[in-house]
């Protein structure tokens, strides 16, 4: 009998992984509107688009710990892969608490090949099935061509503010990842043609496939008294 060996788990995994970890809970709590799932999720959002740095409120929220153990299987991390590590953690989780606010549906799902959720293909479902919304592509284009990663995330804020509207939901876990590797040399390019791909292999499924993104509605709708604070 011969045992398996598993591959040695990448820093951008580890992030992937966290992220999912974390979001889980606090989003099934707060579909079941438990007060502190809201609560937390009313103190996450406020990150969005903001350097971790500036966040001390949340440092106690989101539990790191994992990017610092050395437990069996696991190299510690290098001070600059943990910096970029939190990074994006942080990122991906404030930007997912608000694409959650005021939905009644998971706002994170993880990706699969017969249900993408990455932010390529999200986008790419906000457009009509035979066309491109040049508006909404350049927004894209722009969240890919950032200069540093807050403003990459300011951008991404704007994008999923129009998911939001959508109900279209995004692998906040797989956007972590990319997030992370954003940050390294020749990151913001290797992400973008991931970003590219999503986006040209969705295909708009048909009326019995039953995935169809909601059309943006013409009022706000984006606000109830669970989300007020």
């Amino acid at each position: 009998m011969t045992t398996a060996v598993q591959a040695p788990s990448t820093v951008r995994s580890r992030v992937a992984q966290l992220v999912a970890e974390r979001i889980t809970p606090w989003q099934v709590g707060y579909l079941g509107d438990r007060p502190h799932a809201v609560a937390a999720l009313a103190r996450l959002r406020r990150g969005a688009g903001r350097d971790a740095a500036e966040l001390p409120d949340l440092w106690g929220l989101v539990d790191t710990g994992p990017l610092h153990s050395d437990a069996e299987g696991l190299r510690p991390l290098s001070e600059q892969e943990l910096v970029r590590a939190e990074n994006a953690l942080y990122a991906a989780v404030t930007l997912w608490a608000f694409h959650q606010q005021s939905r009644g549906a998971p706002m994170h799902r993880p990706h699969g090949r017969e249900r993408p959720a990455g932010l390529g293909a999200a986008v790419r479902r906000l457009m009509p099935p035979n066309g491109i919304d040049e508006p909404v592509r350049k927004r894209l284009v722009r969240a890919g061509t950032a200069p540093d990663l807050v403003t990459a995330t300011q951008r991404l804020r704007d994008l999923v503010a129009l998911l939001r509207r959508a109900d279209i939901p995004l692998d906040y876990g797989l956007l972590a990842g990319q997030l992370y590797a954003w940050q390294w040399p020749d990151g913001p390019a290797a992400v973008r043609r991931e970003w590219g791909r999503s986006f040209h292999t969705w295909q708009h499924p048909g009326p019995a496939d039953g995935d169809t993104a909601a059309p943006l509605p013409t009022t706000d709708t984006d606000k109830d008294d669970k989300d007020a604070s």
